[in-house]
């Protein structure tokens, strides 16, 4: 495999999916086209709308877009494309589109063998086993919450610490986490904003300008290095 699953599309005063440029040249290598898969609408955001923002950037990059809401058959388009991006928004009714659609497994086909993927946010979330780690509100419920499996764990994309200053009797992420960990025998990584998840092959490695926060079930929350194998 080759995938790319970032916390976030853009850090706080950046230009959208620049902190990752490099990264996304050497993913999408010999690539002259993707499919963007807009379906998390973030704010509401129409598809074509999000579709123009990804393209907008990867022209930059002589890479063209088109977004899969495009296609007749969108099966089809998948079997047919060269490599996937799929964007940040509502994890929910992401995986929600993706199941009704018949895509989420059509996906995983044909990014097992090679098909480069990129995943920012909620596409980063479909990237694990399943959406139970998400930080979106459910507004709207999906037949599963099975994802793609393409890691064999959970992300939490946009990880915060716990700010001792704040004034706030919330639960924590960690706390949040650690009671999805009472019911689910799987093990959950923080992607903290500028991070992002690195697999070639059978190698998946931390990667970005933060370290990552690995939660497992009776153990005690640790952290990896950037560069580490997870």
């Amino acid at each position: 495999m080759n995938v790319i699953l970032a916390s976030t599309s853009t850090l706080y005063g950046g230009e959208y999916l620049a902190y990752l440029k490099a990264e996304i040249i050497e993913l999408f290598t010999g690539i002259d086209e993707i499919i963007f898969i807009p379906y998390a609408r973030p704010g509401g955001m129409s598809h074509d709308d999000y579709t123009q923002k990804a393209r907008s950037f990867f022209e930059g990059i002589s890479i063209k877009v088109k977004g899969l809401h495009e296609f007749y058959d969108p099966a089809l388009a998948v079997s047919e494309a060269k490599g996937f991006f799929t964007g940040g928004g509502n994890t929910f009714l992401l995986v929600k589109t993706l199941h009704e659609l018949g895509l989420m497994a059509a996906i995983k086909q044909n990014v097992v063998p090679g098909k480069p993927y990129l995943g920012c946010s909620a596409g980063s979330n479909i990237g694990g086993l399943n959406m139970k780690t998400t930080n979106d509100m459910p507004i709207v419920y999906p037949p599963s919450f099975e994802c793609m499996g393409l890691v064999p764990f959970n992300l939490n994309p946009h990880y915060l610490d716990p700010d001792p200053t704040l004034k706030h009797n919330g639960e924590t992420r960690e706390t949040r986490i650690a009671e999805f960990l009472t019911q689910n025998e799987v093990k959950v990584v923080g992607l903290r904003e500028g991070n992002w998840i690195r697999r070639v092959g059978d190698c998946i490695t931390t990667e970005g300008s933060e370290s990552t926060r690995i939660f497992e079930r009776g153990k005690a929350p640790y952290e990896l290095a950037a560069g580490e194998k997870i």
